[in-house]
């Protein structure tokens, strides 16, 4: 194994120092995208989706559960598969308490094309809270690029809404490797048109858009936001 060849602690200095620099200049570009992204169209949904959950059929509009933002992932679990894809597993157990989603809100939840019965067996399994949607015998997933009709196949992905009253908007998607380093409340919000909602953020106006509340509240204990 290669490890790391070994100095003393003024050269490890300098070298960190050069590499923060680097990190640093990520940082700014890796801001200036997420604005970027926040400045891109939306598409309204016109499309009628139905999805099976733990209260029976719910539309698309329902998964806001009444917030202004909805996070999708697309979980690979096709119809016939007994267990949920190994590594789609791993990233829903890496998300945190959605309390900290939802007081900016945000709300986040899981699709999978196999039935809701097999969705509430494996969620019980993996002790997950999230709440997770069946798309069974649905477009959903083919619209939205998660999964293929020829060459059946799924791929791992984040879709993400705007709702503007009873009107869905379509903001944004990535795939596979775009969901890397994903799964933070900051990662998924940065993914969403109003952003984290921090006054710093642009395009300027979104802290306070929609309905959403106004600027960033700051982080607290999960069970003491008001939501």
């Amino acid at each position: 194994m290669g490890l790391p060849r070994i100095v003393s602690r003024a050269e490890w200095q300098v070298a960190r120092d050069e590499l923060l620099a680097k990190e640093k200049a990520a940082t700014r570009a890796r801001d200036a995208l997420n604005a970027e992204r926040r400045g891109l169209p939306m598409v309204e949904v016109g499309k009628e989706y139905y999805f099976d959950g733990s209260d029976g059929k719910a539309t698309l509009l329902d998964l806001f559960d009444g917030r202004d933002q909805l996070v999708v992932y697309h979980f690979m679990f096709a119809p016939e598969w007994d267990a949920g894809c190994t590594s789609c597993s791993g990233f829903l157990d890496q998300i945190g308490h959605l309390a900290h989603l939802r007081a900016r809100g945000t709300n986040f939840v899981a699709v999978s094309r196999a039935p809701y019965t097999k969705l509430l067996h494996f969620k019980s399994r993996m002790g997950w809270t999230v709440p997770w949607f069946s798309t069974d015998g649905g477009d959903f997933n083919y619209d939205f690029g998660a999964s293929y009709r020829e060459e059946p196949h799924d791929v791992p992905a984040i879709s993400c809404f705007l709702r503007d009253g009873d009107r869905v908007f379509h903001t944004y998607a990535t795939f596979a490797r775009g969901l890397d380093g994903l799964g933070s409340t900051t990662s998924l919000l940065d993914l969403t048109a109003l952003g984290r909602q921090e006054e710093w953020e642009m395009p300027t106006g979104r802290a306070s858009g929609l309905g959403a509340p106004a600027g960033s509240p700051r982080v607290r204990y999960h069970d003491e936001y008001e939501d």
